[in-house]
């Protein structure tokens, strides 16, 4: 479903006024990738750079042109790890905050990341 200009438009003037939608809007996109929701996780994160740095100076600041960024953060895109770690870093001091995985629930019992 491709989004109309009138929604993308509200969005970023919410995004604009509400510092708080910002950063929860970027609280779901880390969310979305931690619990195995990576298609949701790229298009939030595409929806809050639209809405607050844009892709040229994400772009920059990553050293990479904004086409790679944008197919990067596409539905089907496909970040490596480094490049999601550094996009969502530059995203966390844009905003001047720090995201934190928290446990909810019973924690699952550790494993050994030694070879077996």
């Amino acid at each position: 479903m491709a989004l109309t200009r009138e929604f993308i438009e509200t969005i970023k003037d919410r995004a604009d006024k509400s510092p708080a939608f910002r950063i929860g809007l970027l609280q779901e996109a880390a969310t979305a990738f931690v619990t195995g929701e990576p298609e949701l996780g790229r298009i939030l994160l595409r929806d809050f750079v639209k809405c607050t740095i844009g892709f040229e100076k994400l772009a920059n600041e990553l050293g990479a042109k904004s086409p790679s960024v944008k197919r990067m953060l596409s539905a089907k895109g496909n970040p490596s790890s480094n490049n999601l770690a550094a996009i969502i870093d530059i995203l966390q001091k844009q905003e001047g905050v720090t995201l934190d995985v928290v446990t909810q629930g019973k924690p699952k019992p550790k494993r050994s990341l030694e070879k077996v």
